[in-house]
């Protein structure tokens, strides 16, 4: 067998590959900025609590680190190809670990322990040296991190590594340090070294960029399955993921999307590829084989009512299938909502008038706000969580973001009609649109015999005469349905033949009204759309409940969560609304210093609660250097963290302050553009 000569590849343990003597490990020019954010180091401080919390024999793979020998300067040197964000990650968790055992050694019962941790972060014979020497651009910040070399004073900065290691330092508590070192001495890797005749960047593009990523519902998949026996999984695979799949199919990601809305109340983010997953996880954060089965029934459960949301014929009976197929016409957005709501009528929770009138109002809710011009995006997590308060604040959450008759009038009078076959299908009383063709009597594209009366032809009308008549071509009262045999023949026909040639012969009543009126003009248009809306606001009616139209509103649980530091940040917001006050605050670091101290004055016993089950944002001294803000002489706020972090904060103690309903923020045009 032959023997690579140019890669050596070996299963090491992290720690002790860090903490060897002659490791030096340099992050060459070329490589992207460190980019970790909060989320990637909370995931990787609860791997290493699960992995320190474990049997003694188990150990955590981190993946493969990628480096090449340098023989410049004085000593041989590693140069990070690949692997440089988790190792850097590591050593800012590792100097955290070690400033809080140096600034408290009282507390942690371990003489050796900060040797250990030193010998992972310094060259034993130069304490002012950082085994891993960052890009030169980066080094000094780095360095003074590591080093813990920043002055209280320092100038404010927002920096990564400032951020994660103020995150690690802020969640491990000094008596919890042995236990995330024992953590961490579990971690391994594959050690890759090349050779002088190695191509390091072929080796690169192989490790990063063969084969499909897996996609959310397979890494969902594997995450289930992991851990259990063979029969166990074959149990779960059999008798609950296997129905999963056949009940939605190729819509498994959106299954799995739509079901953790509808359970944890909150929207998921999918941009970056592992949303739904990364949700999933801190959802379900352990999964043992008991709480699993019980969990998996209920997946398969929702599964199998999914399918009927998809495919309404399989709906308990032909009304429901009706209402479920009226509310696909908007798409699956409202998946979610309807999904609980169709689970409660299944089990007997609620009665079948209250899911049709529950999938009324979610029609209503949508096609007013289609109508007006407004998006119906972002809606659904806030109606999931209104309806686990009970039925009446679901329909009063509904009644807040749905536009008032008033401005439905107005918008039907002049726009286009959304979704026009279905509208003038209820507007019928028709079963079915599947046959049937929206017809527009003022064609939109009339030839210069047509005529509305008879008498003049349209290339007689003059200019203003058409303008008027072309901006109401597509309005409501200009549209109707047609048998597709009738719709042929009205193409472009003349008003008159056509009420009595075509509009005579429908077996649709709505359409054959049109034979009693005389002419077709805008005047005729506006007084039909007039009738009609009438009808429109009735079937999709607003719920008669107090409320208001907060249509550029956003509910503080349902802000978006950008990483880092986006551009345009400092213009987010326009304005927030705190409980009927109105705030100029423009960005979410303001915001969270407002909300803080807000809240510190109001409710501070909700605030201690929070921030000591998260370990921060609040600390009872200034214990590492950055940027704090004083809420009294005892007690001061961190205010480095990243964008995301901030706002996860702030959704958090609002919602552990029961305030979280009457807070909502007014996105800038900066902000909605990001």
């Amino acid at each position: 067998m032959g023997t690579a000569t140019n890669i050596d590849a070996t299963a090491v343990n992290t720690i002790r590959w860090l903490s060897a003597a002659d490791t030096t490990i340099v992050v060459p020019v070329y490589q992207r900025q460190y980019r970790w954010d909060i989320g990637g180091c909370e995931q990787l401080l609860a791997d290493i609590r699960a992995v320190a919390d474990s049997e003694d024999r188990q150990t955590h793979f981190i993946g493969s680190v990628l480096s090449t020998m340098s023989a410049d300067g004085d000593a041989a040197e590693l140069v990070l190809i690949d692997g440089q964000q988790r190792i850097t990650t590591l050593m800012l968790l590792i100097a955290a670990l070690h400033h809080t055992v140096l600034h408290q050694p009282e507390q942690v019962d371990d003489p050796t322990l900060t040797a250990q941790l030193e010998n992972v972060l310094v060259h034993a014979t130069d304490p002012t040296r950082t085994k891993l020497r960052p890009h030169r651009a980066w080094a000094q910040v780095f360095e003074s991190v590591v080093l813990d070399r920043r002055s209280s004073d320092a100038e404010q900065r927002d920096s990564r590594f400032d951020d994660n290691y103020a995150f690690f330092r802020s969640q491990v508590p000094s008596e919890e340090v042995p236990r995330i070192w024992r953590g961490l001495q579990r971690l391994e890797h594959v050690a890759i070294t090349l050779g002088a005749d190695a191509n390091a960047q072929q080796t690169f593009e192989s490790l990063n960029s063969t084969g499909e990523p897996l996609r959310d519902h397979e890494l969902i998949h594997n995450y289930v399955l992991m851990g259990l026996s063979h029969a166990e999984q074959s149990e779960i695979e059999g008798s609950f993921w296997v129905p999963i799949e056949q009940n939605t199919g190729e819509s498994i990601a959106s299954f799995w999307r739509h079901y953790l809305v509808m359970t944890t109340g909150r929207e998921i983010d999918v941009q970056g590829g592992r949303g739904v997953y990364d949700a999933f996880r801190h959802q379900f954060p352990r999964l043992r084989l008991e709480t699993l089965r019980t969990l998996a029934a209920e997946w398969r459960d929702y599964s199998a009512i999914y399918r009927v949301l998809m495919e309404p014929a399989h709906a308990a009976d032909d009304e429901l299938a009706r209402q479920l197929g009226y509310v696909n016409t908007f798409g699956r957005r409202m998946y979610p909502l309807v999904m609980r709501a169709y689970r409660d009528y299944s089990g007997g929770v609620v009665d079948r008038r209250t899911l049709i009138e529950t999938l009324e109002h979610v029609q209503a809710l949508l096609i007013r706000r289609t109508a007006v011009g407004l998006g119906s995006d972002r809606l659904v997590a806030r109606l999931c969580r209104a309806r686990d308060e009970g039925p009446d604040s679901l329909v009063e959450a509904i009644a807040r973001i749905t536009p008032s008759d008033e401005r439905v009038r107005v918008a039907l009078k002049y726009g286009a009609l959304p979704h026009a076959a279905y509208v003038l299908g209820r507007l019928a009383g028709v079963d079915s649109v599947i046959d049937l063709e929206v017809e527009h009597i003022f064609p939109l594209a009339p030839g210069d015999t047509w005529s509305g009366d008879g008498v003049r032809e349209w290339a007689d009308y003059s200019e203003d005469e058409q303008n008027s008549h072309r901006a109401l071509a597509q309005s409501l009262g200009n549209l109707s349905l047609l048998e597709e045999r009738l719709a042929e023949r009205a193409a472009d026909t003349s008003f008159p033949d056509k009420r009595t040639g075509v509009y005579a012969k429908s077996a649709i009543a709505a359409t054959r009204e049109l034979i009693d009126t005389p002419a077709w003009g805008t005047s005729a248009i506006a007084e039909r759309t007039a009738r009609l809306t009438a009808d429109f606001l009735r079937i999709w009616a607003r719920p008669a409940t107090v409320g208001i139209d907060d249509d550029g509103l956003t509910p503080i649980l349902d802000a978006q969560r950008r990483r880092g530091w986006p551009r345009g940040w400092e213009r987010e917001f326009e304005y927030v609304e705190y409980r009927g006050e109105h705030w100029e605050v423009p960005d979410v670091k303001y915001l969270f210093n407002r909300v803080f101290k807000r809240l510190w004055a109001d409710a501070r016993d909700h605030v201690v609660t929070f921030s000591a089950r998260r370990g921060g944002p609040i600390f009872e001294s200034q214990a590492w250097n950055g940027h704090w803000d004083a809420l009294d002489e005892t007690h001061f706020l961190y205010m480095g963290w990243d964008s995301k972090y901030m706002l996860t904060a702030v959704q958090g103690v609002l919602e552990e302050s029961g305030l979280a309903s009457e807070v909502f923020v007014k996105y800038s045009y900066t902000g909605e553009a990001m």
